[in-house]
């Protein structure tokens, strides 16, 4: 997929140094697309996703208990 992105961005610089300003923002707004897509796709697959150990989203114990401590 880094092969794709590098790829868009190399076509945006060649279109624009060959002066197709158009083409070269259009091939600079899909390279920019697909790394979006690569981003979230890495930060949200279960296989291949961003893991942080040190937040703790699950709650093992009685959710009223926070609420009568205070």
């Amino acid at each position: 997929m880094m092969v794709a992105i590098f790829a868009a961005m190399l076509a945006a610089l060649a279109l624009g140094w060959l002066g197709q300003q158009r083409l070269s923002c259009l091939a600079l707004a899909i390279a920019f697309g697909l790394a979006a897509w690569l981003f979230q796709f890495e930060i949200y697959s279960p296989e291949y996703g961003f893991r942080m150990p040190w937040i703790q989203t699950e709650f093992d114990g009685d959710p009223n208990v926070a609420i009568r401590e205070a």
